[in-house]
């Protein structure tokens, strides 16, 4: 049988094709064929239907050098492409729709708010989930205000930070809201405090309603100021399995709600900040083996529910007392922030995982699949070739004389 065929589904970041993740695709590409695999890139913007043809990017690791090739469908399909407001994403809907019968090793998720609502069905996971509402009206985040001092707005399709508004109950003479995060540019938005009747005229413009979730808040400021949080990364493995490949912490830049990276976050070992955080080494331990297990029920609740998946990323808040919280879900996960961080064992897990199971899948179904059909058009073969002996000898009797 032919070399098994892996194809990287992304979408381009703009009209002159700029992709967003083209180092990591080379290490993909490159550990692909360290492995027996071929593997190239491509978009929607790519495929020929007609012709049945993909004009892919193909990634040559000896000579450090990308070329256009046109080929055929590949065996799988590895889906990256995240979230854009942009008629790319809405080809990328209908690429799904027209070729959902192909093999993926992972299928799309549902916006937060969705997800959120599923989790909770869920007895283990649902005590680490903050409380979460759909937002309809500044009514919600005053609700919530009664038995949380902290709260967030979040946009449920939202990515990196954008769009999120943090308000904190503080109580002076008076109560008020203190106000600030980020716009959907990613741009820092300055610290305003307004009276609590104020607050549905402030969010009037920010045109959130069925559009944002009302989240509760975890304190998770660190004694300079900044917030934290952690990212945490499960991945299936050359066997078939959910497995936990790491877990970073993430240093939000001063004035800064949000710890992503791509507004400015640092990222930092996982165990050098819990125990910063934390303090006491056993718990830390007991809380990296609480995250693990979180992890992996997490992304296996998830593939029964939703379809088929590889890898899963789990934003986590981790309080005071050591209790972990799920904020939030990433089913498309960027793995720099192990890089960064100095972890780079696990960046290298993190890069070859995807590509092990992509070869599990293809020896124990592709082609198992194609060997079946094979074996079947030889037994059809066979069939049509004794019936054809047999109607010739008929034929011959018919034609012989008494």
């Amino acid at each position: 049988m032919s070399q098994p065929v892996l194809g990287i589904l992304t979408l381009y970041l703009n009209e002159n094709k700029r992709l967003e993740e083209r180092p990591v695709y080379q290490r993909m590409i490159a550990a692909s064929h360290k492995l027996g695999m071929e593997a190239f890139v491509f978009t929607p913007q790519d495929v020929d239907s007609d012709k049945k043809q993909i004009n892919g990017m193909f990634y040559n690791p000896k000579k450090r050098q990308w070329t256009r090739q046109w080929t055929s469908f590949p065996h799988l399909i590895f889906d990256r492409c995240r979230i854009q407001n942009t008629y790319r994403f809405r080809e990328l809907l209908r690429f799904r729709a027209r070729y959902s019968h192909l093999n993926f090793l992972n299928r799309p998720l549902r916006n937060k708010w969705t997800i959120y609502q599923m989790l909770r069905t869920n007895s283990e996971i649902h005590p680490y989930l903050p409380e979460t509402k759909l937002y309809s009206s500044a009514n919600d985040v005053h609700q919530l205000m009664k038995k949380e001092k902290l709260v967030f707005l979040k946009p449920i399709n939202g990515t990196g930070g954008r769009g999120i508004l943090r308000i904190e109950k503080i109580k002076a003479r008076s109560v008020k809201y203190d106000i600030q995060g980020r716009d959907h540019q990613r741009r820092i938005i300055r610290p305003q405090r307004i009276s609590p009747s104020l607050l549905s005229s402030k969010l009037a413009n920010w045109n959130a309603r069925d559009r944002y979730i009302v989240q509760q808040g975890i304190a998770i400021k660190l004694p300079n100021g900044r917030v934290h949080d952690y990212r945490l990364l499960v991945q299936k493995n050359g066997e078939g399995n959910w497995s936990y490949t790491g877990c970073a912490g993430r240093i939000g830049p001063s004035r800064s709600v949000t710890s992503n990276l791509h507004g400015g976050g640092q990222a930092v070992p996982m165990m050098k900040l819990l125990q910063e955080w934390i303090g006491d080494d056993e718990k830390v331990d007991s809380i990296r083996l609480k995250i693990e297990e979180l992890g992996i029920e997490t992304a296996s609740f998830l593939e029964e529910k939703y379809g088929a998946l590889c890898e899963l990323a789990l934003d986590l808040a981790i309080d005071r007392e050591g209790h972990p919280w799920i904020l939030e879900v990433n089913p498309k996960p960027a793995r720099e922030v192990f890089a960064q961080a100095g972890e780079h064992d696990i960046y290298h897990q993190a890069i070859v995982k995807p590509i092990e199971y992509a070869l599990f899948v293809y020896n124990t179904k592709i082609k198992v699949k194609s060997k079946l059909k094979s074996k079947s058009r030889r037994r059809r073969k066979a069939r049509v070739s004794t019936l054809s002996g047999l109607f010739s000898l008929r034929s011959i009797f018919k034609k012989s004389p008494l």
